[in-house]
């Protein structure tokens, strides 16, 4: 049978916190802590933020060494009326028929969301925009995105691109993570090109927050979106805001919102590395249960006043087969602050369990037949006063 349904983290955050964002979601990268989730599964118009996927496909043809960042594409016709200066929308200003590095186009895009940019490269990798759009898609799929759809490599309007506020966070630290070399564009205060001077269009960058990326957009009848990161203290957070009134409020609603995560929270450790979690059963087997442990420490950020009761619960596919192996992953750690999912663990085996005498198997398989189709272990801890 598939694993039981997980929670969902409930609108707002801990404390009663709220934001005026129509959708938010908000982690702490090193635990995977959610620290603010509303309506963060509810699809909205990406606008600019879709150049974030369109920068993890750029990053990643240039990690893999598909091309370099001297690579240079040609500005079409296209690209230049489209996005370019006739478009009157961000852009480098890069000129028709110019050939441009892909150095100078990430900058484009990352320091002023530059839709020329995203439009040169799109057809430079792909052979045309719309084949581009459909890899950005699939992409998406493999990091996690299960339900964004890009429909250009711009996000200028196009009736069917979406994505959620959840998802853009996926996407924001699997570029911040799987591209530490490249990432540090997005930080960069200024890019001049065709002797046209521009500075950084992320609002966040100069109020010493820590914040060293990633994209803002709007969308009309949507509203104003931002997907930021920042560091701070040993800390770093990731944080989508969407459906925010104007562009003033945008800044000051993301910025409350971080400083709130940077200081509202504390790092707490729950369970150490290959310390036993719990236990699963065993179908037919020389033992009835096998040990569970995570790879790493488990630790969770809680609010450091009020805290909300802390609970566990293991979730497994009931019950494992013997013979079972060591090191296999067979459940997930669920932990919840009240009603809200904190973070999930994957959870593995920590012996092998090799195959019972037919006479256990047999008992097993009468057992089997009065037992419900889920087990699940709960554990309960108050959190410090």
């Amino acid at each position: 049978m598939p694993l039981a349904g997980g929670a969902q983290a409930a609108d707002g955050g801990a404390a009663g916190f709220a934001t005026k964002a129509a959708q938010a979601y908000m982690i702490e990268a090193s635990t995977g802590t959610v620290l603010l989730a509303k309506n963060e599964d509810q699809g909205f118009s990406p606008a600019s933020l879709a150049k974030l996927m369109t920068m993890d496909l750029v990053f990643e043809a240039v990690t893999k060494g598909q091309i370099t960042l001297d690579t240079e594409y040609p500005v079409s016709e296209y690209a230049w009326r489209t996005g370019g200066a006739p478009s009157r929308t961000a852009t480098m200003f890069a000129a028709l028929k110019s050939r441009v590095r892909v150095e100078d186009l990430i900058k484009g895009i990352a320091i002023q969301g530059a839709n020329d940019s995203c439009i040169i490269l799109a057809e430079g990798m792909a052979g045309s925009e719309q084949q581009f759009a459909e890899s950005m898609t699939r992409r998406a799929r493999e990091i996690g995105m299960e339900k964004a759809v890009f429909g250009n490599s711009t996000g200028l309007p196009d009736g069917k691109s979406k994505v959620t506020a959840r998802e853009m966070v996926t996407l924001a630290a699997a570029l911040q993570q799987s591209y530490p070399n490249l990432y540090p564009y997005f930080a960069q205060p200024d890019f001049e090109w065709n002797k046209i001077f521009q500075r950084n269009r992320n609002p966040l960058l100069g109020l010493d927050l820590g914040a060293d990326g990633l994209a803002t957009g709007f969308s009309e009848g949507e509203g104003y979106s931002i997907v930021a990161s920042v560091q701070r203290d040993g800390r770093r957070l990731f944080l989508a805001l969407a459906g925010i009134a104007s562009d003033k409020e945008r800044t000051e609603e993301a910025k409350r919102v971080l400083e709130w995560g940077l200081t509202a929270f504390e790092s707490r450790q729950i369970f150490a590395e290959h310390e036993v979690i719990g236990a699963a059963s065993v179908y037919g087997g020389a033992a009835r249960t096998v040990d569970l442990i995570a790879k790493a420490p488990v630790s969770v950020y809680i609010p450091v006043s009020n805290p909300d009761r802390l609970s566990a619960r293991i979730v497994y596919r009931w019950p494992l087969t013997a013979p079972v192996q060591p090191d296999y992953q067979a459940g997930t750690l669920r932990i919840f602050a009240g009603s809200r999912l904190l973070r999930e663990v994957p959870l593995y085996t920590a012996q092998a369990v090799g195959e019972g005498s037919l006479s256990s198997r047999a008992v097993d398989a009468m057992l089997e037949l009065g037992e419900s189709l889920f087990f699940s272990w709960l554990w309960d801890k108050s959190a410090p006063g």
